[in-house]
């Protein structure tokens, strides 16, 4: 016990950020798991809005391409539903989490937050995109491309988000002060076929 007080004391910085973390998950766990889950509204308009967005990148390419609801579709007969995991909520509230958590100024944290998020958005959609492709073009390979490969990408833009912030958000000579702090992965898509 001696010890992991000791671990603790001396790496002080790295226990305030991990107690921060973990009461920024508790809170978002109640709030998701007690009302937002429930509610359901969130969920059904980002999934919505990622089918939506995910149709628009892919309408250059597919004239067909189109969302319906939570289903984004390049021909009738291919298309990849956006459920609750895929939307990339638990990933912005990861992101969000840790930027609160981690120090820094909160007027950076009020313009890096939604840069953020945006690239979130941005990735998944993206994800969601080639997802998609695969399933239309190559379906045996979806499973691997779902599994492992789009996620790891996602994940790395997340990594790198983190290291922009831990750069970023509080610089050694930040003359605004402000280093207060305070407190799913995305899921992927699975292939939803209609019969012609």
């Amino acid at each position: 016990m001696d010890a992991a007080r000791q671990i603790l004391a001396t790496h002080r910085s790295l226990s305030i950020f991990l107690a921060k973390m973990v009461a920024c998950y508790a809170v978002w766990f109640v709030l998701y798991d007690l009302w937002l889950l429930p509610d359901g509204r969130i969920d059904t308009w980002l999934s919505h809005s990622v089918a939506s967005m995910t149709a628009g990148v892919l309408q250059p390419f597919y004239d067909t391409a189109f969302a319906d609801g939570r289903v984004v579709w390049i021909t009738r007969e291919s298309g990849v539903n956006i459920a609750n995991g895929c939307n990339g909520l638990s990933a912005l509230s990861l992101f969000v989490g840790f930027v609160i958590a981690y120090p820094g100024s909160w007027a950076r944290r009020a313009l890096f937050i939604p840069l953020g998020l945006l690239a979130l958005v941005v990735t998944n959609v993206l994800r969601c995109a080639i997802l998609l492709m695969v399933s239309h073009h190559i379906p045996q390979m979806f499973d691997s491309v779902h599994g492992f490969h789009a996620l790891f990408v996602f994940y790395v833009v997340i990594f790198l988000l983190w290291m922009a912030w831990a750069k970023w958000g509080e610089p050694q000579n930040d003359a605004s002060g402000g280093s207060d702090s305070a407190s799913g992965g995305a899921g992927a898509a699975q292939p939803t076929l209609a019969t012609a």
